[in-house]
C-alpha cells in the first residue's frame, strides 16, 4: 500500500499528516521524519485533512470528518473510538474511559498507554483527557501542545 504525506503549519507547530490508501494514518508533530513513501499536497484525503484542521485551528470546525485509518490492536482501536465521543471542549479521565470499557484494576493506565500511542493526534482528540485530579498529564505532544490545544478549544467556546 502507498503512503502519502503532507506537511502543515499550525499553532503547535508544523504537523505531519500521513495517508495511505484507505484514509489519514497519522497526525504527528514536530520534529518528524517524513515516511517512505510520496509527497502528495493535494492528495484528497491529505487536502481534506488540512483544510478540516485549518478550520479547527481557526475556532470555526468542533468534529473531524476524515475516513481515519490508523493501525493498532483492537483494544487501542477500542479506546481511539472513546477519544473520539469527548465533546469539543470538555475533557475526561482516564479512569472514566476504563470504565466506559468496563474495565477494573489497572485499566486506566491501559487506556493511559492506548491514549499515548494514538498515531492521529488532534483529530482524535487524546488532547482531552486528563489525570483523575483534573491535572494535565503526559502528551505525546508535550504538554505545552496540550495545553494551547484545550485553551484553543475552550476559546472557541466562548
Amino acid at each position: 500500500m502507498t503512503t502519502y504525506w503532507t506537511t502543515m503549519d499550525s499553532p503547535i507547530d508544523e504537523l505531519m499528516l500521513v495517508a495511505d490508501d484507505d484514509g489519514l494514518t497519522h497526525v504527528a508533530f514536530t520534529p518528524f521524519v517524513p515516511p517512505s513513501g510520496e509527497r502528495a499536497d493535494q492528495h484528497p484525503v491529505l487536502a481534506a485533512a488540512r483544510h478540516q484542521l485549518g478550520e479547527f485551528f481557526a475556532g470555526e470546525r468542533r468534529d473531524f470528518d476524515l475516513p481515519l485509518a490508523a493501525s493498532g490492536t483492537q483494544f487501542r482501536r477500542l479506546v481511539w473510538d472513546q477519544l473520539r465521543t469527548i465533546p469539543y471542549g470538555t475533557t475526561t479521565t482516564y479512569g472514566a474511559i476504563a470504565r466506559t470499557l468496563g474495565l477494573t484494576g489497572h485499566g486506566a493506565r491501559a487506556v493511559g498507554v492506548a491514549n499515548g500511542a494514538n498515531p492521529i493526534a488532534v483529530v482524535v482528540p487524546c488532547h482531552r483527557v486528563v489525570g483523575s485530579d483534573g491535572g494535565l498529564t503526559g502528551y505525546t505532544g508535550g504538554l505545552d501542545r496540550k495545553r494551547t490545544l484545550l485553551a484553543l478549544e475552550n476559546s472557541a467556546l466562548c
